[in-house]
């Protein structure tokens, strides 16, 4: 993520800010929760079609150097596999408080997400040779979600 999307972000995040103040403690817990299951949800969507916030696919997994790929359709990339376990519920966790909310990985599968988020140079096992990693955003806000999140901040205003 790079200076334009955190900018980007802070105008969202005053923007939003000032609506919250308006509502009760328990009505902007109950927001952020709401906010939050529902980014989470996108976030799992977007995971499981491999694509990067901006709407551009991951790239694709590298094939092991000498190993043939004897029952693969020609062209074909398997994709389905890649952070299959990881986007679940389980792993992708949220905290909502009055005051914030939070979209993350919880456990060992938060170095694996980091490692792909900003493409890491990481040893592929302990003590073995190093990888860089191709940056494969698991998180982020795409246009649709930011919608997402306007409309429910104004449909909690209104209740």
């Amino acid at each position: 993520m790079g200076c334009a999307a955190v900018d980007d972000l802070s105008g969202f995040e005053a923007w939003a800010g000032a609506l919250l103040a308006k509502l009760s403690p328990a009505g902007r817990r109950a927001a952020m929760r709401d906010i939050a299951r529902e980014a989470r949800r996108g976030q799992q969507i977007r995971i499981a079609a491999q694509k990067n916030p901006d709407n551009s696919g991951y790239q694709p997994r590298k094939t092991k150097p000498g190993r043939i790929k004897r029952r693969s359709k020609r062209g074909r990339i398997k994709r389905a596999a890649m952070f299959m376990k990881l986007r679940t519920a389980r792993w992708m966790t949220i905290e909502a408080s009055d005051r914030q909310l939070a979209i993350g990985f919880s456990g060992r599968v938060a170095r694996v997400a980091r490692v792909h988020q900003f493409g890491e140079n990481v040893a592929v096992a302990p003590g073995g040779p190093k990888y860089s990693y191709p940056v494969r955003a698991l998180l982020g806000l795409t246009g649709l979600e930011r919608e997402m999140i306007r409309e429910k901040l104004l449909r909690h205003m209104t209740e």
